[in-house]
């Protein structure tokens, strides 16, 4: 029976029985070494199995804590038979497969059993990372399944941002109050004298293992046992396991170490490697003393189970540094998968090994390409101190280094560079080393200030024969240029510099790169470029999303949609979050910059949500200033507000005041959706302004229709013709498509007559700018309205009202009706019962219109299948029909 606990049995009750009814959960119960985790675990798992539940168990192993999917596979090995090839032959089996893509064969596997489930998990902190990160990322989508996630994890820095990062519910284990306490102790040791049982009590401090371990010592040993220590409980308590360990023979002595360092819990395998590290065979008979001093347990699928976690850690702090290296060795021997024998390998090396380094760094690049960064990381490190080749382990270092930076892991990058000898780099290396050194190590963002370094450090490497480190030095910084407003000296130097490397045929880098740092300068070029590569077949998604971010800069959103719609489609498929999150900040801000609200929210909410799983601040920033946009053009002012406000305190901050524009933007077009002319021309003209501090030579392409509009409304159309006269070379020689577009709008609005309305109207790319065309109509209409042609403005202005509500923007489309009924003639905003939609309940409507089945709508979104359908059970109502086909039908009839 387990004491004092009771309050917390209830809870882990609650979850199991909501399990059942198909509202899953999960439940971190943390503490403590001692504290009780284990004995709530087993009672949760006999909870589930008398409510009918299915319980899978696994354990995190601290030895195999960098072993890939351990946990992972661990917990569902005993699917496989029953569920058939579908589970495939080990689900996160490849060591180079993303932990999100994982995620998803999980709640697909989950949504598949044909009973409710408890995945119940031990000693989470000691899992491997990605495990870890497949299982958080199941737990925060359980919500329609009949699943229960129940992990232990003791208290600790790591695992405090381990839960940070997971945000989910926690259930803490205190100590046991003092009458609670000496009622346990009097159910384990009886009989204690008063002064004895008075110091287990001390001793323990309501710690129900200490309780238990020690005083069942006092009762064997007496008084000598319990000698004053200054050790921590939890070290005393490993004592007391490894003086029993000690007491057993030595063939059980050696299957207990193989059995606490490996990731497994096959009693066959175990034998196996402990016969090799006894030189002799040893049998399951030689299993027997531990099971009967009740150290361990094999059950009837022979899976040993060890009595307490601390039991591990004892044999394994007990052992020699030479014995643990052995049974590593053996492990590595009898382990089936190449991944558990590559990093038993690496845990039983005890020098430097350039062929297992190689292997190590061949697995960390192949994770990286997957977006399972962790792995990557510990993989890599652990190559470089495997490295006989000093020049390799530098390069080693640095490789992680970079990992480690992309998982936001400071801490990590400033070790990993302290460990960097630069006497024993290539010169490649050395300029690479300054190089991190300058982007990780400094203040934060530096804007235009080191934007000169960076270049001649790029040439240095591209001097010393490095062109492929030099390419990637050249990608890494082309962002950093777009929004730092640097001279024109430093851009040029930049051009320069990229145009001298000699990248392999078809490497697209030094293209996409001109097109961010030299968008006038290189446009036109670009431009050519970039189209001709959209038919391409054999681009990756990395290339395609390159090539997209390009032409996006170039202010060619069409094209550039083009490549990174079918970027993020395959990123989907290999659950690569990490760069989707980025696509979809891409095709928001393509989106947002084109006046489709629409498309803006429903890729900047995606966007959002998979920046905030994947802690990935920069981009979740992003995110939110292209949702701001979105609610401006929608007319949503005070939430629009809002988010550019926040924007610009956390820019401001950090010091990235050419982002600032963003916020200007948004502001500009809040104004101006809500008919604050004067206002919206102010906060976007600060854009234009070199002078200040909002200004972006590039953002303001994308704003002269908004400005323009706002200046034809409150009388600043003189100002306007600077602008044009300013831009339109610029527009010439860069052939960029929004600005081109925008200045059309302008030239028709300053000309102030029907020819000049008409010519814009008449081009043929309008045709996929159709907010602008929208805006050209609106305003022609409102101009033959004004010159008593009636009849002549009203099909443009209803073709404008009718644009405007299928992008969202509501306040135009208003205004299109205010000058129809002006005309005389009436027309009701139409009632779009998508509006009443959830942004991600839109993407589900949309893709089951589309054809697409609950389950791929899943692996989509990222979902759980059956929460798939419980949204089209909810988005059914509310959009008024009963069927898929209806939804499709109600879909197609939506004007485009």
């Amino acid at each position: 029976m387990i004491v004092g606990r009771e309050a917390q049995i209830q809870a882990l009750g609650v979850l199991l029985s909501e399990a059942t009814r198909g509202r899953g959960g999960a439940l971190v119960v943390r503490g403590e070494a001692g504290i009780g985790k284990s004995a709530l675990w087993g009672e949760a798992c006999a909870a589930a199995q008398a409510l009918g539940m299915r319980v899978l168990t696994t354990a995190g192993v601290q030895a195999e804590v960098q072993l890939p999917y351990a946990g992972v596979r661990h917990l569902f090995r005993r699917l496989g038979p029953e569920l058939g090839e579908e589970l495939g032959p080990e689900l996160g089996g490849a060591a180079d497969e993303s932990p999100f893509r994982v995620g998803v064969e999980v709640l697909d596997l989950l949504g598949r059993l044909d009973q409710p489930v408890l995945l119940a998990v031990e000693d989470g902190h000691w899992l491997d990372r990605v495990s870890w990160e497949v299982l958080a990322f199941v737990a925060r989508r359980l919500e329609s399944d009949p699943a229960a996630l129940v992990v232990t994890a003791r208290d600790g820095e790591d695992v405090d941002r381990l839960l940070a990062a997971a945000a989910l519910p926690e259930l803490r284990l205190e100590p046991l109050e003092p009458d609670q306490a000496g009622s346990l102790l009097d159910q384990v040791a009886p009989g204690l004298t008063p002064a004895l049982r008075e110091r287990v009590l001390a001793v323990s401090s309501g710690n129900p293992l200490g309780l238990i371990e020690l005083g069942g010592l006092a009762a064997r040993s007496g008084g000598a046992a319990l000698l004053p220590s200054r050790l921590p409980l939890s070290a005393r308590v490993e004592r007391t396991f490894a003086g029993l360990v000690g007491e057993l023979p030595a063939a059980t002595r050696a299957l207990l170490l193989v059995a606490a360092l490996d990731d497994g819990d096959d009693l066959d395998e175990v034998l196996a490697a402990a016969s090799r590290f006894e030189d002799r065979p040893v049998t399951a008979d030689d299993m027997e003393p531990a099971v009967v001093s009740r150290l361990v347990g094999v059950d009837d699928q022979y899976r040993v189970r060890f009595r307490h976690p601390l039991l591990r850690s004892a044999l394994r702090q007990s052992a020699s540094a030479a014995q643990r290296r052995r049974a590593h060795a053996c492990l590595a021997a009898v382990v089936a998968t190449e991944n558990r024998q590559v990093w038993h390998r690496a845990a039983a090396a005890a020098g430097p090994d350039e062929a297992l380094a190689a292997d190590l760094a061949a697995v960390a690049t192949r994770a990286r390409y997957a977006q399972a960064a962790s792995i990557a990381l510990t993989a890599m490190e652990r190559a470089a101190q495997l490295s006989e080749d000093p020049y390799e382990r530098g390069s080693r270092l640095l490789w992680a280094a970079t990992t480690a930076d992309e998982q936001g892991d400071a801490a990590t990058v400033r070790r990993l560079l302290g460990l960097v000898d630069e006497a024993q780099l290539r010169p490649g290396d050395l300029a690479r080393l300054s190089w991190y050194r300058e982007a990780y190590l400094g203040t934060g963002w530096t804007g235009s200030a080191r934007l000169g370094v960076y270049v001649e450090l790029i040439d240095t490497i591209r001097s010393a024969g490095e062109v492929e480190l030099s390419l990637e030095a050249l990608s890494s910084i082309c962002l950093r240029f777009y929004w730092s407003n640097p001279d024109d000296r430093t851009r040029l130097r930049f051009v320069e510099v990229a145009e001298l490397i000699e990248a392999p045929a078809g490497d697209i880098r030094v293209l996409c790169a001109l097109a961010q740092v030299a968008p006038v300068e290189r446009g036109a070029s670009c431009l050519d470029g970039l189209t001709a590569l959209q038919y391409r077949l054999d681009l990756t998604p990395r290339e395609r999303y390159d090539l997209g971010f390009a032409a996006s800069a170039l202010g060619a959103y069409p094209l550039s949609n083009t490549f990174l719609a079918a970027s993020a489609e395959s990123l989907r498929t290999q659950g690569r979050i990490g760069m989707l999150t980025q696509a979809l900040t891409s095709l928001a801000y393509n989106a947002a910059a084109a006046g489709d609200a629409r498309a803006a929210v429903s890729a900047a909410t995606e966007c959002a949500a998979l920046a905030t799983e994947t802690r990935a601040s920069v981009w979740e920033l992003q995110a939110r200033l292209q949702l701001g946009m979105a609610e401006a053009l929608r007319g949503n002012d005070e939430v629009a507000a809002e988010i550019a406000d926040a924007a610009e305190k956390t820019m401001f901050s950090a010091g990235m005041h050419a982002m600032l524009s963003l916020t200007q933007r948004i502001r500009g077009i809040n104004a101006l959706a809500t008919g604050r002319f004067e206002e919206a021309y102010g906060q976007l003209r600060r854009v234009f302004d070199p002078g200040d501090v909002a200004y972006h030579p590039y953002l303001r392409f994308t704003l002269v229709g908004h400005l323009t509009e706002a200046a034809a409304h409150c009388g600043a159309l003189d100002e306007i013709r600077d602008v044009v006269t300013e831009l339109t070379p610029i527009a010439e020689r860069s052939r960029s498509p929004v600005l081109v577009t925008g200045l059309r709008y302008a030239g028709a609005v300053l000309a102030d007559d029907a020819a000049a309305y008409e010519a814009a109207l008449a081009a043929g790319d309008l045709r996929d700018w159709p907010f602008e065309r929208a805006r050209l109509q609106l305003t022609y209409g409102g101009w033959l309205r004004r010159q008593r042609q009636a009849a002549e403005s009203r099909p443009l202005l209803r073709a404008a009202a009718a644009t405007f509500d299928a992008l969202g923007a509501a306040p135009w489309a208003e205004r299109a009706r205010a000058e129809l009924r002006a005309t005389g003639e009436s027309r009701r905003k139409p009632i779009d019962a998508i509006d009443a939609l959830t942004p991600q309940e839109q993407q589900i409507a949309r893709l089951a219109a589309d054809g697409l089945s609950n389950r791929e709508i899943a692996e989509r979104l990222f979902l759980s299948p059956r929460t798939v359908t419980t949204h089209l059970y909810r988005i059914y109502p509310k959009v008024g029909v009963k069927s898929r086909s209806e939804l499709a039908a109600m879909m197609a009839d939506r004007p485009l």
